[in-house]
Formats: C-alpha cells, sequence, structure tokens
C-alpha cells in the first residue's frame, strides 16, 4: 500500500485549537467482514488488532471525569470486537449516548443474529454506511452481495423501530463518493436517498450524512496508483471554505486508537500524528485522565482540506450547504 503521509504532513491548512471536549470517538479494533476501497482505516477481515477491556473501561472512566456527552464507536466493524457489548451496556448505564458506526452487513453474519436487538434495547444510535442507493454502485465499492446484505440490515432496523417517525431509535446513513469526488449536496442527496429507498425496498431512516473520501490509507493509495492523488488534493484545496473551519469535528472530540493511543481525529489517527502534534511517541489516554485539553493546539495536515471543502465533512456529515455546487459530483483525473 503506497503511504501518502509524506504528502500531507507538509501544509499551509489554518491553525486550529480545541473547544470544550464532548465527544469520545474509539476504533474498537481494524477487523471487519468488508474490504471497501474507500476505506480511509485499510479494515478487511485479515486484521487482528482489537482494542481490549482495560482501555475501553479507561475510555468510560475518562468519559465521567470529563463529563462527556457521546461515546462514538469505529472500526473495523466496532460490533466484531467481543467486549463491544459490554462497553455498550456500561456506557448506557452511565447515561451516554452512544453511536455504532455500523456497516449494515454485520448484522446478518453469523452470530450476529441478535445483534440489532441489542442496538435497539439499549437505545444505540446507529449511523450506517451506505455509500449509494444503487445496487451496481455499492457492490462497485463494497463488494459482490454487499447491496443486498445493507438492504436486509436496514430492513431489520426498520423493523425493530429504527428510523420510523415517532420513534426514539435513530438511524442515519453515510454516503460518501465512489471515487475522487466531491460529495453532492447533503440535502438534495438525502431526499433523492429517502424517495428511492422508500420506492425500492420500503425503507426509511433520520438523515443523510455525506463525507469526503480522505486520500489516506487505501483511497489515498489508490489515488496515486491511479496517478490522481494531486488532482484530488487540487480540488479540495479549490473548494476550500473557510466558514467551514468553525464547525469542524475535532474541536469537540478526540479519537482513541485500540491500544489507547489519542489523537485530534480518526483521520490523524491512521496518520499516526500524536495530539496536539505532542512531540515524542503517541499520547495515552491515561496520561489524560485529569488534563484540560480546552485550547490546546490540533494537529493539522493537508487532508484536514478534506473536511473543509464545499459543503463541510465531519462525522456529523455536511457542515454547511454547498451552495452553488453541483448536485452531481465531478470527478477529476490526471491521466
Amino acid at each position: 500500500m503506497r503511504d501518502t503521509f509524506p504528502l500531507l504532513v507538509k501544509t499551509d491548512f489554518p491553525a486550529l485549537r480545541r473547544r470544550r471536549l464532548d465527544t469520545l470517538q474509539a476504533n474498537l479494533g481494524y477487523r471487519c467482514n468488508q474490504s471497501c476501497f474507500h476505506c480511509h482505516v485499510a479494515a478487511s477481515p485479515k486484521r487482528t488488532e482489537e482494542m481490549g477491556w482495560e482501555t475501553m473501561a479507561l475510555l468510560l472512566e475518562f468519559a465521567r471525569r470529563h463529563d462527556l456527552e457521546t461515546l462514538d464507536l469505529t472500526g473495523g466493524a466496532p460490533e466484531l470486537n467481543p467486549n463491544f457489548r459490554r462497553l455498550v451496556t456500561e456506557a448506557r448505564a452511565m447515561g451516554l449516548r452512544v453511536i455504532d458506526r455500523c456497516n449494515l452487513t454485520i448484522l446478518g453474519e453469523p452470530g450476529f443474529e441478535a445483534l440489532a436487538d441489542f442496538l435497539a434495547a439499549n437505545q444505540v444510535e446507529v449511523t450506517a454506511s451506505l455509500p449509494c442507493y444503487l445496487e451496481e454502485n455499492v457492490n462497485a465499492q463494497r463488494g459482490d452481495g454487499v447491496f443486498q446484505a445493507s438492504i436486509a440490515g436496514l430492513r431489520l432496523l426498520n423493523a425493530l423501530g429504527y428510523g420510523l417517525p415517532d420513534s426514539s431509535l435513530v438511524l442515519n446513513l453515510v454516503y460518501n463518493p465512489i471515487g475522487p469526488s466531491l460529495p453532492p449536496d447533503q440535502g438534495k442527496l438525502e431526499q433523492a436517498y429517502k424517495e428511492q429507498l422508500a420506492t425500492r425496498h420500503g425503507i426509511v431512516f433520520n438523515h443523510l450524512f455525506v463525507l469526503a473520501n480522505m486520500p489516506i490509507k487505501r483511497f489515498g493509495s489508490q489515488l496515486i496508483s491511479r496517478n490522481e492523488f494531486h488532482g484530488y488534493m487540487a480540488l479540495l484545496k479549490g473548494a476550500y471554505q473557510a466558514a467551514n473551519l468553525d464547525g469542524v469535528m475535532c474541536h469537540s472530540l478526540i479519537s482513541v486508537g485500540w491500544q489507547g493511543h489519542v489523537h485530534d481525529c480518526d483521520f490523524n489517527q491512521m496518520l499516526g500524528l500524536n495530539l496536539g502534534g505532542a512531540p515524542g511517541g503517541p499520547v495515552h489516554l491515561s496520561e489524560l485522565l485529569d488534563a484540560d485539553l480546552s485550547g490546546r493546539p490540533i494537529h493539522v495536515a493537508d487532508h484536514c482540506y478534506g473536511c473543509t471543502a464545499g459543503q463541510g465533512s465531519s462525522c456529523g456529515g455536511a457542515l454547511a450547504h454547498a451552495g452553488s455546487q453541483s448536485a452531481v459530483a465531478v470527478v477529476i483525473g490526471e491521466r
């Protein structure tokens, strides 16, 4: 895999500083039942890295001491971690809002037949990746058969009440472009998703989040292999919107890796960028249990343009409407 880190670390991206922390995002491991083209984690069924319970207990203690609101669980497929349910149960008992970044297909894997019921019983918010409402596009990005398995997962969640009007069970979907392009307008695409999924499959959901693909790990390597990296970075930088800086997720979130090391965001975690640009080795969560992070610098690099281009991109989707940005994203290339 070709590393994009040397191409990103030197940057002219504006300096950022932290505000009050409200969200703890934790990567529970890189193992996944899929191997997606766009994956910035390079997750796959062959990966073995996973967070242990000792580190998970630190997550809960940190959340308690800092009076956090949200525990955001990612992977890989976070549900594959053997302590996933214990962590969720204890976090919910503390009153934490828990988000499960779910790939949908995990709900149909052998041994996970009761997972959806568990999520519903614990009022876990499901943020599920579905990069398109068309089967051929999803399978091209995520593998043959993934679309139908995803639809089956969505139907299962709907049957439990997820995404239904007047239900407290939240189901949000995530879109990301197939290739090196900016996402289309979030509002317009959400309307199209709702119409198409309801008409074709009888599926409902709450909101659609659109995310830009990050030029790191598997996707970044593909950009380099196809001679598209510099063109994609030019696209991101050309679409930079300073107004999006105020809403980027790193202001109020920290990302914790499977070993307990802390980073300013999930993307920085994958690049190995220390929290706030701290010198030396990575910072461990155990070192920050009583630390006040407000006002500290945020480690930025060129990939940060991916969060501020066009309508902006964060864990909660677009930061602003894209204005004149076309509803159809433009694919760039350098061939």
